[in-house]
């Protein structure tokens, strides 16, 4: 099932939580929604699954519309708040027959649908645990069990790894892999690289408004706009090459070089490549170019310079 969000604004009292929001997600897709607190992510989810509705716009999901049929459309989505409630006096097992009977899953279907969750989601040797006795990460995977339980299309993950360990977020992250093959998944964190290593695609909101949208790599570029090369040379006098260096920014290549424990940084002009003009000037004076590497933007640095202001 696709999501359309139109043009969707919230309002508590006089502050917008999200102003004028607009996006689309398809089938199969894998949203990483990403924002500081305060940013809007959880009111936008929170509208996509029928929990609050907007003061203006629409969302469609898989063509239904919220304002329309949000008890249609709540059929079709799992949904992991932020807070993971769960009846911690219950059973696992209990728990997830309660859930069940909550959808209205066939009672004959019931049993095979626990079954599926418990092996899905690793709950084997946890299910007749109460849910208070439990890790955090297995509550965790309870709250997916209970989202996933009646096979929606639609799947909406609010910081699913939130206060989980390195290999409770590796299992997580394979278990919303997997599940993302079939379904459409949107989830939120504040974990950079977790977003980074599990979405498709990646949304960026600040202050209630989109202010990035694309893959990673494709954010990391369009932030990074010119070229930063890590250089090293041998081979000669370390002054000698700087200064042949710096005599490159006299060119419409080159705009800023730095000199640091033998190494050089060289930022090329915007839309422009400095690479070949150092390679040359290393054959012309006998130099040996050891070392030519572009500086990559990571996920963190875009985040900040989006978000800060």
């Amino acid at each position: 099932m696709d999501i359309v969000v139109e043009n969707i604004t919230k309002k508590y009292g006089a502050q917008k939580a999200v102003n004028n929001v607009s996006f689309t997600v398809k089938t199969g897709e894998v949203l990483g929604f990403l924002g500081p607190n305060g940013a809007g992510k959880t009111t936008t989810m929170k509208a996509i699954t029928c929990f609050l509705m907007p003061n203006e716009g629409d969302i469609k999901v898989g063509g239904i519309s919220i304002r329309e049929n949000p008890e249609e459309i709540k059929k079709h989505i799992g949904y992991l708040p932020e807070n993971n409630p769960l009846y911690t006096d219950m059973p696992v097992i209990d728990y997830l027959r309660f859930i069940a009977e909550l959808h209205r899953i066939p009672s004959d279907r019931i049993k095979e649908r626990i079954l599926e969750m418990v092996q899905l989601c690793g709950l084997e040797g946890e299910k007749h645990k109460k849910i208070s006795e439990l890790s955090k990460g297995y509550k965790q995977r309870v709250g997916l069990a209970q989202a996933l339980i009646h096979d929606p299309k639609v799947l909406v993950l609010d910081e699913p790894t939130s206060g989980l360990d390195p290999n409770q977020i590796m299992e997580i992250r394979d278990l919303i892999r997997r599940i993302g093959r079939e379904k459409t998944v949107i989830l939120s964190s504040h974990i950079l690289a977790e977003v980074e290593a599990t979405c498709d695609r990646i949304l960026i909101i600040n202050k209630g408004s989109i202010v990035a949208d694309g893959s990673s790599g494709q954010l990391r570029k369009q932030a990074q706009g010119r070229e930063i090369l890590k250089v090293t040379i041998e081979g000669g006098d370390v002054n000698t090459i700087y200064k042949a260096l710096q005599e490159l920014s006299n060119t419409e290549l080159v705009d800023f070089i730095s000199k640091s424990d033998g190494q050089f940084e060289v930022q090329s002009k915007p839309d422009t490549s400095s690479r070949k003009d150092i390679f040359k000037l290393c054959v012309d004076n006998g130099w040996y170019l050891t070392e030519l590497t572009p500086t990559e933007t990571k996920l963190e640095d875009v985040f900040r310079e989006l978000t800060m202001n």
